[in-house]
């Protein structure tokens, strides 16, 4: 080697004075953008303890209302369970819609939207840190609903497998995010309307999936439910998996597990192309990222 010729460079390794940074690319880079994007939101729902109390404790007062409620008719015990697992998945709804769902408004409110766009990472791996982020902080606030209604209420559940509650959960999830992800393309787009579009969904979606009372009473209307809307499915089949035959459940599990595999699949689509197609606006336009638009 002469004095003249440059030195060798590692593989997988930026050029530079002493740098041994590794590249980002491709699934690295994905994979780098989405825990960067979750650290923030799993670090910022731990570093004031006053939310960790106000986040897990006050919003579970409802499904503890409810649970009293059924005691008190003298309800069989199984709605009590209803109650609490409608109540725990009442938790990731919220933050699919306002921390998913209307995510990308704020952070144009805040204008913070350009640098996303600028980023060399894709959006859907930004918002798929948000949801990796979100689902982690949320599971504080399920986990203190499932001890009241273990430790406190003694709900009774049927002989189950964590196995499948566990595959039944990740496919809920997976759905719920997945359409978080489109929901905040279709709020970005609609800018101002997106606070009061989110206020209009939250409490019809509570009753089209029956959090808190069996899904085949509301009949054909649960039913059409069920084909729109994951937390519909999401929630029978949890129960279904928690409680056997006494949940009522409106369709067989394996086919309600299906449908939620078949949702994730095609939220995850309609995701990458809404957002590809806002990135296609952003450029054309060149006021996406401007605030009040």
């Amino acid at each position: 080697m002469t004095a003249h010729s440059p030195a060798p460079q590692r593989a997988g390794f930026e050029p530079g004075l002493g740098s041994t940074r590794p590249r980002h690319t491709g699934v690295r880079l994905f994979l780098a953008a989405t825990w960067a994007r979750a650290y923030v939101r799993i670090a910022g729902s731990l570093r004031e303890p006053t939310w960790i109390i106000s986040d897990a404790i006050f919003p579970n007062l409802g499904m503890c209302a409810f649970v009293l409620l059924y005691r008190a008719l003298g309800a069989p015990r199984e709605y009590e369970a209803l109650a609490v697992v409608g109540g725990v998945l009442t938790t990731y709804w919220i933050n699919v819609l306002w921390g998913m769902g209307a995510q990308l408004y704020w952070e144009k409110q805040q204008g913070q939207l350009q640098l996303y766009f600028a980023a060399p990472c894709s959006l859907v791996a930004v918002l798929t840190g948000m949801a990796v982020g979100g689902l982690a902080a949320t599971m504080v606030r399920s986990l203190v609903g499932v001890a009241l209604g273990v430790w406190v209420f003694h709900v009774q559940l049927a002989a189950f497998s964590p196995w499948a509650l566990a595959a039944v959960f990740v496919l809920t999830m997976v759905a719920l995010y997945a359409l978080g992800m489109t929901l905040s393309s279709l709020f970005l787009l609609y800018g101002r309307e997106a606070w009061h579009t989110a206020n209009a969904l939250q409490e019809p979606v509570y009753f089209l999936s029956g959090l808190y009372f069996p899904i085949r009473s509301l009949g054909a209307l649960g039913a059409v439910a069920a084909g729109i809307l994951p937390l519909t499915l999401g929630t029978d089949a949890i129960r279904q998996v928690l409680l056997g035959h006494a949940a009522r459940g409106l369709l067989p599990l394996p086919l309600e597990a299906l449908a939620l595999a078949g949702f994730a699949v095609l939220f995850l689509w309609t995701a990458r192309v809404s957002l590809a197609y806002l990135e296609t606006l952003s450029k054309r336009e060149g006021r996406l990222t401007q605030r009040w638009q």
